[in-house]
């Protein structure tokens, strides 16, 4: 089979290459350790993620769930948890997961790629050029940003860090005049503050160590989280927060996934759910254009179909928590980001009249093809089964009229299911 080479080591990257492997691809990694030191919360859908794609080694290196505190609107809560993931540990371990599995991981820096009708050339630092016939891009938001793309308001995080005394671990978020701010103290006394706003108009970067340690002595939540070390400056690492999302997610013989084919602001959600989001369809993606040349271009579309449900998915979600902070209405910074990208609602009201059946491209196994799909107001790329019951007869069925035809032949938990979907949908009988 054609030589697949995956260029990131994060999690899309590794779920992609796994994914490859397991359908009898040969595969490549080539990855770095991450330049900075981090920490992300997590939720259990991240976890549920990492264990479909079979990153068990990841998986092993979140946190047991600690408290998170929020402060959004002037309100304050403190029910919420997330697990805090060390990204160096969990990066190394995405890594290891792959070296388990037999893929081959090449621990170097991308200096140079060129593509052609031929394959893929691709410059590394250190070890020697490779080539593959297939490339899948997958460096997150650091990958070249080539051709047209969507972009929402520009928007920079500043990452702090330093050591404090170990003690009990946990975060918070609150929001700001001018933007909002996340925090994470580890067990062992790591200390994380990221704040994020707008990429206009910010201090010379030489002073922004002393306007992040300003900034934090005005958070009440930060005096509650930390010690008085976070008082003062820290290390700080600043890095892009802006949506993008790709017009062209894919190629003939290349294909874009994770933040790399679409990144969102992280408000919007996990960076690791949406890299996953894209990775894990990404295998029976490239088998089809390697197997099934005649599906190639039908292959293709469902993915970027999916890329661009995802991205405005995330995108809407970040809109509508940005809309729910109303103190500062006129800042540029939330009049921008709570009209942004649209007006349509995260979530359309149910229509059964607007329910129609079409065909669309879907996963069939491990490979990409056309079937008969319904599409509602909140699915509007189509849903081919509900648990293994197709819908589209059913649905057929019942807009002939034809209702007891419709369900006669199901057993009765699958017909209770398929009920409950249907009322969902606004169906009346």
């Amino acid at each position: 089979m054609s030589d697949i080479l995956v260029l990131g080591a994060g999690p899309a990257g590794a779920a992609v290459a796994l994914g490859l492997k397991r359908l009898g691809h040969a595969v490549r990694v080539v990855g770095e350790g991450r330049r900075f030191a981090a920490v992300e919360g997590v939720s259990q859908r991240v976890l549920d993620g990492l264990r479909q794609a079979g990153l068990n080694q990841a998986l092993a290196c979140a946190a047991a769930p600690s408290p998170r505190r929020v402060l959004w609107n002037g309100d304050g809560q403190s029910i919420n948890q997330e697990c805090l993931l060390d990204r160096a540990r969990f990066d190394a371990a995405l890594r290891q997961d792959l070296r388990e599995a037999g893929v081959e991981v090449v621990e170097a820096r991308v200096l140079k790629v060129d593509s052609g009708a031929d394959g893929h050339h691709v410059r590394i630092e250190p070890g020697e050029a490779l080539r593959a016939d297939f490339l899948v891009e997958a460096r997150g938001r650091s990958a070249p940003l080539a051709g047209g793309r969507l972009r929402g308001p520009e928007t920079l995080s500043l990452l702090n860090q330093w050591q404090d005394a170990p003690g009990r671990p946990g975060s918070a978020v609150e929001s700001l005049p001018d933007g909002w701010a996340w925090m994470a103290r580890l067990a062992d006394g790591r200390c994380y503050w990221q704040i994020t706003l707008d990429a206009r108009d910010l201090p010379p970067k030489e002073q922004l160590p002393a306007y992040c340690a300003q900034r934090r002595r005005q958070s009440t939540l930060v005096r509650e989280l930390y010690g008085a070390a976070a008082l003062q400056p820290a290390s700080l690492h600043a890095r892009s927060s802006t949506a993008i999302l790709f017009h062209e997610a894919s190629g003939p013989n290349w294909l874009r996934v994770g933040d790399a084919a679409m990144a969102v602001d992280p408000l919007s959600g996990n960076g690791i759910f949406q890299s996953l989001s894209s990775a894990l369809q990404a295998p029976a993606v490239i088998n089809t254009i390697l197997q099934c040349p005649e599906r190639a271009e039908l292959a293709r579309r469902f993915h970027q179909r999916r890329v661009e449900h995802l991205f405005l998915r995330f995108a809407r979600t970040g809109r509508d928590f940005y809309a729910l902070e109303q103190r500062w209405p006129g800042q540029p910074f939330w009049r921008e980001r709570r009209q942004w990208p649209d007006a349509q609602p995260l979530h359309a009201a149910a229509d059964f009249s607007q329910v129609r059946v079409e065909r669309a491209p879907v996963i069939h196994g491990d490979l990409i093809e056309e079937q008969d799909v319904v599409v509602t107001a909140d699915q509007p790329l189509g849903i081919w089964h509900l648990q293994g019951i197709p819908l589209a007869p059913i649905v057929t069925a019942l807009q002939r009229g034809e209702q007891g035809r419709a369900l006669e032949a199901l057993p009765e938990p699958q017909r209770r299911l398929v009920q409950g979907w249907l009322l969902a949908q606004g169906y009346r009988p």
